[in-house]
């Protein structure tokens, strides 16, 4: 949330921590971009007219980056001009001042849904400082490439459709080897370690591909 007045910010907040979302926050246009290329929020709210860095300057270095990440511009603007501008820019929604906290909310609730539907088939997918690019088969860890194979990508994808879920080593055979080329689990294992390696802070420490003792692995993004 990135708002530079300060009774609407902490209302917002307030109400969001109520309806369960864990909010950071920002009060100028730095601070906030800032927050947003280093924490990966699923979502961003901003208003336009922010010291330091507008808000349209914000959705477009966000978007440049990240464009995955939804974005909902706050303003008090309400000329058609401005609203088309920040949708141009990759703004998901707009919300003129004074709104109602419900329709926000509403409106928060309803990009979510629509993000959530995306991703169950993204072309590009980021977590930690991982970002997946299946279109053009490319891979980033902080923004350096890292070669993948394309089996590499295939189980990142599964793993990524069956998010903070439970997969079997043999659905990942099924589905990403086939059953005619009749490889082993220990050939899952083996790919699970590669990924580590290149993806991972910690490889022997893992944060996102888990292993589940006597089950399989589960992908936490």
């Amino acid at each position: 949330m990135i708002e530079d007045d300060i009774s609407i910010l902490r209302g917002l907040l307030d109400n969001l921590k109520i309806e369960g979302y864990h909010v950071l926050s920002a009060t100028d246009g730095h601070q906030g971009l800032d927050i947003a290329l280093e924490k990966l929020p699923d979502m961003i709210v901003l208003d336009i007219m922010l010291p330091g860095i507008n808000g349209y300057d914000i959705c477009r270095r966000v978007k440049e980056k990240n464009p995955d990440t939804p974005v909902i511009m706050l303003t008090a603007r309400g000329k058609e001009v401005d609203k088309i501008a920040g949708l141009d820019l990759g703004a998901d929604d707009y919300v003129t001042k004074p709104f109602s906290l419900p329709e926000l909310l509403a409106r928060i609730r309803a990009v979510f849904r629509r993000y959530n539907k995306t991703r169950l088939h993204p072309e590009r997918y980021t977590f930690g400082k991982v970002l997946i690019d299946f279109k053009k088969y490319k891979a980033y860890v902080a923004d350096t490439e890292i070669k993948l194979c394309s089996r590499e990508f295939a189980i990142l994808k599964y793993f990524i459709e069956h998010a903070d879920e439970v997969v079997n080593r043999y659905d990942l055979l099924e589905e990403v080897w086939g059953y005619q080329s009749m490889p082993t689990t220990r050939t899952v294992d083996n790919y699970i370690l590669g990924l580590r390696k290149k993806l991972e802070c910690e490889p022997n420490n893992p944060k996102h591909i888990i292993s589940v003792r006597g089950a399989g692995y589960k992908f936490v993004p």
